[in-house]
C-alpha cells in the first residue's frame, strides 16, 4: 500500500510530462463501473451419452425391451447400442427409430415361424435367412451405418475365433451372424469369412457401446449361467455350453460396464416364446430395481464433467490474464503497480 501511494504521484507526473511532450504512448486505462470482466461461470456441459449393450439369451432376449423401457420412461434414453445374438435382434429394431413401446408391439405380434427356416443340413437345423429378412424388414432395409441411432453387433468369426464388431453393411446379415448358434444355425459368410453366434467371444457387448462413444454403459445380462441344473433341450445345452464357453471374457468386459442389469428370466426356457410378456416384464422390474444406482452414476458423471470444464474456464482465465499481462507497455506496467490500470482484469 506504501509502495502504491508513493508511486502514484511519480507515474501522474510522468504522464503529464509525456503528454506535454506530446508522446504517442498510449495511456493507461482507468477502470470503471461498466468495464467487462471475464465470468467464470462454468459454461453447460454436454449430457452424458448413455449406451446399452443388449446381452445374448435367446427368447430371453424379450427382458431387453423391458430395460429399455423403463430407462425411457425415467429419462435416461441410450443414446447408442451395441447387440449380441438375441440383443442384437432387439438392438436392431430400437436403433432403427421404434421407441419401448413399438418394440413391445412388435414382440407381442411377432410369430416364430417368421424367423425360423428349418433346413436338415450338416451346417446347422436353422439357415437363418428368415430372421435376416425379418429384422431387415423392420428396419425399412437401412444399412447399419444408416440407422436413426449408432449401433454395432458382435459376431465371431469362424475361421480364427475373433471377436468382429459390424458398424456398417447389411443390418439383417449382421444380426444373423451375431444369432447363429453352432450347431442350430448354419454359420453366415460375410466377405471371405465365416461368421456364428458373438455370444461365444463377447456375450454382453459392453466394450462395443464403449468404443460407439458411450460415457456410461448399462449392460444387460440374460446369459444361461451354469447352476448346478441340465438345461432343457438340444437349444438350451448349446446355449448353456456357449455360456460357459464365454464366462471368463463375459465376466471381464461385463466388469467394465457402469451397471449391470440382471432380468431374472434364468428359469425361461431359451426357445420358449409363450413367456415373452413375462421377460417383458422381469426387464422391467430389473431396471427399476437398478434405477437408484443409474441416477447415481449419472450424476457422479456430471458432476466430474462440471468439475473439469470449470477447472478449463479458470486455467483459460488465467493464461488470458498473462497473456494481457505479457503484452503491456512499460507505461502500462508503472501504471499497475500504482493500481491505475485496468487493461487486464485478472481471473
Amino acid at each position: 500500500m506504501r509502495l502504491t501511494v508513493f508511486l502514484r504521484p511519480l507515474v501522474l507526473a510522468a504522464l503529464a510530462s509525456l503528454a506535454a511532450c506530446g508522446s504517442n504512448l498510449p495511456a493507461p486505462t482507468i477502470p470503471s463501473a461498466s468495464s467487462s470482466t471475464t465470468s467464470t461461470t462454468p459454461a453447460a456441459t454436454a449430457p452424458i451419452k448413455i449406451g446399452i449393450a443388449l446381452g445374448g439369451g435367446a427368447a430371453k432376449g424379450f427382458a431387453h425391451i423391458g430395460v429399455i423401457k423403463m430407462l425411457e420412461a425415467n429419462g435416461l434414453t441410450p443414446a447408442v447400442v451395441a447387440g449380441t445374438s438375441a440383443g442384437s435382434v432387439v438392438g436392431a429394431l430400437y436403433a432403427s427409430g421404434m421407441d419401448a413401446f413399438a418394440l413391445q408391439e412388435k414382440a407381442v405380434a411377432l410369430d416364430e415361424a417368421k424367423i425360423r427356416d428349418l433346413q436338415l443340413s450338416s451346417g446347422g437345423l436353422v439357415l437363418g435367412q428368415k430372421l435376416e429378412d425379418y429384422v431387415n424388414e423392420q428396419v425399412q432395409r437401412k444399412p447399419l451405418e444408416q440407422l436413426a441411432k449408432p449401433f454395432v453387433v458382435v459376431a465371431t468369426r469362424l475361421e480364427d475365433g475373433e471377436r468382429t464388431v459390424f458398424a456398417r453393411g447389411n443390418t439383417g446379415q449382421a444380426v444373423r451372424a451375431s444369432s447363429s448358434i453352432p450347431g442350430v444355425f448354419q454359420s453366415v459368410s460375410i466377405g471371405k469369412y465365416h461368421y456364428v453366434d458373438g455370444g461365444i467371444t463377447s456375450p454382453v457387448p459392453v466394450d462395443a457401446a464403449r468404443q460407439l462413444g458411450a460415457d456410461m454403459v448399462i449392460a444387460v445380462d440374460i446369459s444361461n449361467k451354469a447352476r448346478g441344473q441340465t438345461p432343457d433341450g438340444m437349444l438350451g445345452t448349446l446355449g448353456q455350453s456357449i455360456a460357459i464357453m464365454g464366462q471368463k471374457l463375459g465376466q471381464a468386459e461385463l466388469a467394465r460396464a457402469d451397471i449391470i442389469v440382471r432380468p431374472k428370466v434364468l428359469d425361461m426356457g431359451s426357445t420358449d416364446f409363450s413367456q415373452r410378456a413375462q421377460a417383458i416384464i422381469e426387464g422391467e422390474k430389473a431396471a427399476m430395481a437398478a434405477m437408484p444406482h443409474i441416477r447415481a452414476r449419472v450424476a457422479q458423471l456430471q458432476a466430474e464433467r462440471a468439475e473439469a470444464a470449470h477447472l478449463a474456464q479458470q486455467q483459460a482465465a488465467a493464461a488470458q490474464y498473462q497473456a494481457c499481462l505479457d503484452k503491456r507497455s512499460r507505461l502500462q506496467k508503472l501504471a499497475g503497480m500504482a493500481g491505475m490500470d485496468g487493461d487486464c482484469a485478472p481471473p
